[in-house]
């Protein structure tokens, strides 16, 4: 079993330096994570200081990327929104992989009733928009960034469980599973130290796939206005407000968020992709 494991991130280690479009995107993924937890470092100003003298200004050698509609330096506001853009959809992937693979293990074990239940209860999850989930969230808690995360995780949940559950079912029904039985060890151990490492390789590609749409989703909840609230920086907030700036002539802040937003995705996907096929 730990054989079998250890071959399958071997190989998945082995296949992205072999690949360049996998290697470039965990190159891509890295700078980000750096430059978000280097921000108070990295960031040339305060992003959240107006500046009449930058208002929608352009590019220069002071302010790389110009400045908001409010004189923000842009760049600034790009390098710490990616914090709650990022973090967000870490929160929501991370948890909703523990619940989802806690439920489809449990459902593949006990069978029956169990199963049935859990099945139902994810095929109408999985059957409801996640959006709508994030909107009942607000809807309840008010707009932040925790009450979308909430609901987002709901959402994201039976991603991973679907897959998850018809894997274990596949390793309930091995040998090995049915000799640890037979030795007397208890039901939790078998799960944990025998089933669970097993199926890791496929809660790890499945979340990685999910990552990229779990950020496009925040993404769009807080451009409607109703995820991470003014006047901190982010991505989706960034995108909303520099289409006002575009209609004023300048189109930079839209542009440069709407660029990082689709870097990231693209970057997470493709390593999602390359995860999928060696799991």
């Amino acid at each position: 079993m730990t054989t079998v494991l250890t071959s399958k991130l071997a190989a998945t280690r082995r296949a992205v330096p072999r690949d360049p479009l996998a290697r470039a995107a965990a190159l891509v993924l890295a700078l980000v994570v750096a430059l978000t937890l280097a921000a108070p470092i990295v960031a040339p100003y305060d992003p959240d200081l107006p500046d009449l003298f930058n208002t929608l200004a352009f590019a220069t050698p002071e302010h790389w990327l110009g400045g908001d509609a409010l004189g923000r330096d842009v760049l600034s506001r790009l390098v710490w929104g990616a914090r709650p853009t990022l973090l967000g959809p870490v929160l929501i992937i991370a948890i909703s992989a523990v619940a989802g693979t806690a439920l489809a293990i449990t459902a593949a074990w006990c069978g029956g009733w169990v199963d049935t239940v859990v099945s139902r209860i994810l095929d109408v999850l999985f059957a409801v928009p996640g959006i709508v989930f994030a909107l009942v969230a607000v809807a309840v808690m008010g707009p932040g960034l925790t009450p979308v995360v909430i609901g987002l995780t709901v959402a994201y949940t039976p991603y991973v469980a679907r897959v998850v559950r018809g894997a274990a079912l596949r390793e309930r029904a091995l040998p090995y599973i049915a000799a640890a039985w037979v030795q007397g060890r208890p039901a939790l151990t078998i799960c944990l130290r025998h089933l669970l490492p097993n199926l890791r390789p496929i809660v790890i590609a499945q979340s990685v796939s999910a990552l990229g749409y779990a950020v496009i989703d925040l993404a769009a909840i807080s451009f409607l206005g109703l995820g991470v609230q003014p006047p901190t920086a982010d991505w989706g907030l960034m995108v909303k407000s520099g289409l006002d700036s575009a209609m004023r002539g300048n189109a930079i802040e839209a542009v440069a968020a709407g660029a990082a937003i689709a870097l990231v995705v693209c970057a997470v996907n493709l390593l999602g992709d390359r995860l999928e096929k060696n799991r």
